[in-house]
C-alpha cells in the first residue's frame, strides 16, 4: 500500500475509532452505569471482526487493512503509554509510603491466589485438544494461565479511580500501587515462560533485570534530577514549551527502555510520571496532555487490542463451560485474595471490598498478554476467545460491583474527604458527570 493510500487510510480510521468510542462510551455510561473506558473497550471489539467483521467483512476489512495496522499499533502503543504518564502525575507517593504493607499484600495475595489456581486447572485445560499448542508442557502451561489470572487491568484501573473522582486517595493509590506490582509481576512470569518456549533465559534475565534498574534508577535519581523543572514552571506560573518537550522526550526515552527490555511501555510511563515535580509543573503538564490523550490516542489502542479478538470461535456447550469454570475461578481467586488480603492489613471492609472489585478487572492488558501467548504458539484459538470473554466479563463487573460495594461512601464523605479543595472540587465535578 503506498504513503498516501496509508494517510488517508489513517484518518479515516481514526475518524471510526473517535466516533464509536465516544458513541459507545455515552451508551455505556447512560444506559449501563459503566464508566467510559469500558465503553472504549467494547467500542474496540465492536470495531474488530467480532461484530463489525461478521457483519460487514469486507467494509472492515477496507477500513483496517492488515497493511495499515502497523501504524495503528505505534499509536496504540503511544496512547496507553502517556495515559499512565499522566496517571502517575496523579500518583499520590505519601499515601503510598502509609499503605505500603496493604499495597504488598494485596499485590502478593492477589498473584499468589491465581497461580495456585492455575495449578488446579490447568491439567484439565491441558487435556482439552486445542486449548494449548501440543508443543506446551504442563509447566509453561500453568505458568501462562496464571499470569493470565493474576492480571489488573492497569490502565483501565486508572482510568475507573479517575473517573470515580478517587484518583488522589489512599484507595485509589492502594488500589494503584498493588496493580502496578500485580502487572509488573505478571509480565515477569510471561519473560519466564517465553525464555523457557524457546527464546533461551537472557530473555527473562534482561526483562527483569532492566525492569529492576529502571526503577532503581528513575525512582533514586529522578526527583533531584527534575527538581529544576518545577522551580522553573513555579517562577513563571506555568509550563513552558520548552519544558513541555523535555517531559515528552524522558517520557518516550522511558517507554523506549521498558519496551526494549521485554516489559511494557506503560510501566516506563507510570514510574516516570511518578517521579515529575508536582505543584504548577504537573498540572501544566496534565492540562495541556490529558484531552488529546483521552479523547484521541487511548482509544487507538483499545480499537487495536479489538481488531485481534474474536469471539465467535466459542460456539459449543463444552467451551462454554470451560468459560464459565475459568471465570468463577478468575473471580474467586483475584478478588477474593485482594479483598482478604486487604481486611487482614487494617482496611475497613468497604475499601477492602472496592479494592477487591477494582483489581478483579483484567481488562486490555489481559488482551496483550494473550495476543503475545496467541502469536508466540502458546494458546489456540478457542482458549484465547475464552480468555477474552474472561477479561470482558471481569472489567464489565468491576464497575457495578464497586459502586455496590464502595460507591456511596465515596460519594458520602469518606474518599472526597481526603482531597485537597481544588482536588475534591474536581472529584466532586468528575463523580455528579456521572
Amino acid at each position: 500500500m503506498a504513503p498516501a493510500q496509508l494517510s488517508v487510510i489513517f484518518f479515516l480510521q481514526l475518524f471510526a475509532i473517535v466516533a464509536v468510542s465516544r458513541g459507545v462510551g455515552w451508551l455505556a455510561r447512560r444506559y449501563l452505569g459503566q464508566p467510559q473506558v469500558v465503553g472504549e473497550m467494547i467500542a474496540g471489539v465492536i470495531l474488530g471482526p467480532s461484530l463489525f467483521g461478521l457483519l460487514a467483512p469486507d467494509l472492515q476489512e477496507m477500513l483496517f487493512p492488515k497493511e495499515a495496522r502497523g501504524i495503528l499499533y505505534a499509536g496504540a502503543q503511544l496512547g496507553v503509554g502517556l495515559y499512565m504518564f499522566l496517571v502517575g502525575l496523579g500518583f499520590r507517593a505519601d499515601h503510598f509510603r502509609s499503605n505500603a504493607g496493604s499495597a504488598a499484600a494485596v499485590s502478593l495475595s492477589g498473584m499468589a491466589a491465581p497461580f495456585l489456581v492455575a495449578v488446579a486447572i490447568t491439567p484439565w485445560l491441558v487435556g482439552i485438544p486445542g486449548l494449548f499448542t501440543p508443543s506446551v508442557t504442563q509447566m509453561q502451561a500453568t505458568l501462562f494461565m496464571g499470569a493470565c489470572i493474576a492480571i489488573t487491568a492497569f490502565p483501565m484501573l486508572a482510568r475507573i479511580i479517575h473517573e470515580r473522582g478517587l484518583s488522589g486517595t489512599p484507595l485509589g493509590t492502594l488500589s494503584l500501587s498493588a496493580g502496578a506490582i500485580d502487572d509488573a509481576g505478571a509480565w515477569t512470569v510471561l519473560a519466564v515462560v517465553l525464555a523457557t518456549f524457546g527464546d533461551g533465559p537472557m530473555v527473562a534475565v534482561k526483562a527483569i533485570g532492566g525492569a529492576i534498574l529502571f526503577a532503581v534508577v528513575v525512582l533514586g535519581l529522578g526527583p533531584r534530577l527534575l527538581a529544576p523543572l518545577g522551580r522553573r514552571a513555579e517562577a513563571r506560573g506555568g509550563i513552558a514549551q520548552g519544558d513541555l518537550a523535555i517531559a515528552l522526550m524522558l517520557f518516550l526515552g522511558a517507554a523506549f527502555a521498558m519496551d526494549a527490555v521485554g516489559m511494557h511501555a506503560v510501566f516506563g510511563g507510570f514510574l516516570l510520571g511518578v517521579v515529575m515535580p508536582r505543584g504548577v509543573f504537573a498540572e501544566g503538564l496534565r492540562r495541556q496532555l490529558e484531552p488529546v490523550t483521552v479523547v484521541l490516542l487511548l482509544p487507538m489502542f483499545f480499537a487495536f487490542s479489538g481488531l485481534n479478538t474474536q469471539l465467535t470461535l466459542v460456539d459449543n456447550l463444552g467451551l462454554l463451560g470451560v468459560t464459565l469454570a475459568i471465570l468463577a475461578a478468575s473471580v474467586l481467586a483475584k478478588g477474593g485474595a485482594c479483598w482478604a488480603a486487604a481486611r487482614l492489613t487494617g482496611q475497613d471492609n468497604p475499601t477492602a471490598l472496592g479494592i477487591g472489585a477494582l483489581m478483579n478487572a483484567r481488562g486490555l492488558m489481559e488482551l496483550i498478554i494473550i495476543n503475545i501467548g496467541l502469536q508466540r504458539g502458546i494458546i489456540g484459538p478457542a482458549l484465547f476467545s475464552i480468555l477474552v470473554l474472561m477479561a470482558i466479563l471481569t472489567t464489565l463487573m468491576a464497575s457495578p460491583l464497586f459502586e455496590l460495594v464502595y460507591g456511596r461512601r465515596a460519594r458520602s464523605t469518606g474518599a472526597l474527604g481526603t482531597l485537597s479543595e481544588e482536588e475534591g472540587i474536581s472529584a466532586r465535578e468528575a463523580v455528579a458527570a456521572r
